[in-house]
């Protein structure tokens, strides 16, 4: 059988059993949020003990007499499982509840489509659920299963349901080919970044930690944000200007979840492929959360499923406006920060975060004192371009001294563009103060 899906407000009864052979056991309590991420109304909620799960129902005879029970009294819609259900046991499962039945999987899909707004991203869930529906097709065509003889119900040599499939598996191969597409030209917008050199920071996290709310927070975007899970699903990159670092791309991403589903991650490949060309994770962590550190392994577990484990990661203890605790930053015993505690909704903290930006992307600092000739006019213009000119002091035979402070690696580039010897610059001794210029800032 099949049953059409309602628009929405559907009345859902939860199931979710403890299983003895899993060792990773799915959250009820986060199942619920997305049940209602996607709308949904619990009405009631099944739980069960078992070893295994039943080859046939996934549940026993019993707890599926108890299932049905509960949809009959609450006139429930649909029933969904906070576990991966396999085709046949949600078939068997339709046909003794008569409802439809969805699994975790099916449910994650469903706020998926729910959420894409962007091209890229309704490509990615229609890509996504076609590959989760292919397994399930014969759900719906059971009828048009095989051939029938007979006057009038001669076939045309193709069933339906294999009719349904080929459809199926060209329209797959078509939206494989524009995402490969939009995945080239993602690739051509990250090697025009990093020939400008500008680095790349990606904020990860699980879902609903404050992930575009802190983006909202440190770009004045207007990205949707929402208390909800999922509420990000397709990516969004912008522009900030970091001290000591210059420009930096920032790109919000879309959260993580415990067993996401490999569909996802698949379909999912060329946004998050953001992620694994990151120059620095900043992983968004709700601070307020009991689940904190589970989750944080969590979203380590997918960071080295998409190739980004390797790459440096700053966490981001979040929504601590919560906990009433005062923003600070953790560091290492080499002074490297490594954690920032800090508020996205009240802004506290957000000013330490870019700090720790600053010194984490700026690389190794060099501090200079130099003396320019009145020529070298364009060299002086370019350092206070960088804003690398902390003190200025002219001399009376026209040169200028400067000191300077900048990464090493632009201090080696303005040298290389103006192919200049460092050596014929570095001042040894600062000759004083008259006529120095205190905070320089623009272009002279």
């Amino acid at each position: 059988m099949f049953f059409e899906r309602p628009e929405s407000g559907e009345r859902a009864v939860l199931v979710h059993l403890n299983l003895s052979s899993e060792a990773d056991r799915e959250d009820p309590r986060e199942f619920e949020e997305l049940v209602l991420s996607a709308g949904g109304d619990p009405v009631h909620y099944v739980f069960g003990q078992r070893d295994t799960p039943h080859p046939r129902f996934f549940v026993g005879t019993g707890k599926l007499a108890e299932i049905a029970e509960q949809v009959r009294l609450f006139d429930a819609e649909v029933v969904l499982f906070n576990h991966a259900l396999s085709p046949s046991q949600e078939r068997n499962l339709e046909k003794e509840l008569q409802c439809r039945v969805l699994d975790r999987t099916g449910l994650i899909l469903d706020i998926f489509a729910q959420r894409a707004r962007t091209h890229e991203g309704k490509l990615q869930v229609e890509l996504a659920q076609l590959q989760h529906m292919s397994t399930r097709l014969v759900r719906g065509w059971t009828h048009l299963e095989r051939q029938k003889g007979g006057i009038g119900l001669r076939g045309p040599g193709e069933t339906q349901l294999e009719t349904d499939r080929r459809l199926l598996r060209a329209r797959i191969k078509s939206i494989l080919g524009r995402l490969d597409k939009v995945g080239k030209q993602r690739q051509q917008g990250r090697r025009s970044r990093q020939r400008a050199d500008i680095p790349a920071v990606s904020l990860v996290g699980y879902t609903n930690a404050g992930k575009s709310t802190l983006f909202n927070r440190l770009t004045s975007a207007e990205v949707y944000a929402a208390d909800q899970l999922f509420a990000t699903l397709d990516p969004t990159l912008r522009r900030i200007d970091v001290e000591d670092c210059g420009a930096v791309v920032l790109a919000d991403t879309v959260g993580f979840i415990r067993h996401l589903p490999h569909k996802l991650v698949e379909a999912f490949r060329a946004t998050l492929e953001e992620t694994a060309s990151a120059d620095l994770l900043l992983h968004v962590v709700d601070a307020a959360s009991e689940e904190r550190l589970d989750n944080v392994e969590q979203v380590e577990t997918v960071l080295a499923e998409i190739g980004a484990g390797e790459i440096p990661c700053l966490e981001i203890y979040n929504k601590l406006d919560l906990l009433e605790q005062a923003p600070r930053i953790d560091r290492d015993p080499e002074g490297r920060p490594i954690r920032v505690w800090l508020s996205a909704q009240s802004g506290a903290g957000c000013e330490l975060l870019v700090q720790a930006l600053g010194e984490l992307l700026a690389g190794e600092m060099v501090r200079h004192r130099l003396n320019l000739a009145p020529a070298q006019g364009r060299l002086r213009a370019s350092l206070y371009r960088l804003g690398a000119v902390e003190q200025e002091n002219h001399s009376g035979d026209g040169y200028v001294q400067l000191q300077v402070r900048l990464s090493r690696k632009d201090w080696h580039q303005l040298l290389a563009a103006e192919e200049i010897d460092e050596n014929s610059l570095l001042l040894d001794d600062w000759s004083g103060s008259d006529g120095l210029l205190e905070g320089a800032g623009g272009v002279a």
